[in-house]
């Protein structure tokens, strides 16, 4: 039986037409962090003589999967919203392979949440990302 924040984080997640167009999907999510996969898909690609994602949907997913472990957090009480989030890529994807990223909300304050995120395909990690967050009250 899902937990209310985990409705909620799927909730945030399929409420966003951006996330619905990269088709992302919300995989486990819990108390310490949750799990986003992303499909592989041509449209997605940044680089057409090697097959590899682009960047940017990539940060999408970190940025989202982030966003969702706010959510989760049981002293965020109401949205959030991103206030910087870094991204550090370690190779690229493997081409033609889904993507997922997990991310966990580390720290919160009074009014920002501090999150850590990677990204893995069949190979490990090849993307990394630490986040700032609002935390509404």
């Amino acid at each position: 039986m899902e937990e209310p924040r985990e409705r909620a984080a799927r909730a945030f997640v399929a409420a966003l037409p951006f996330a619905r167009a990269l088709g992302l999907r919300l995989g486990r999510a819990g108390g310490d962090g949750v799990e986003i996969e992303m499909p592989w898909d041509a449209r997605l690609v940044g680089d057409p003589a090697t097959g590899v994602l682009h960047g940017g949907a990539v940060s999408a997913l970190l940025d989202t999967a982030s966003g969702a472990a706010v959510l989760l957090h049981p002293d965020v009480p109401g949205g959030t919203a991103t206030l910087g989030l870094r991204v550090d890529y370690l190779r690229a994807a493997r081409p033609g392979e889904a993507v997922t990223a997990w991310a966990e909300c580390r720290h919160v304050t009074r009014t920002v949440a501090f999150v850590r995120a990677v990204a893995r395909d069949s190979g490990g990690a090849f993307a990394e990302a630490v986040g700032r967050f609002t935390v509404e009250r």
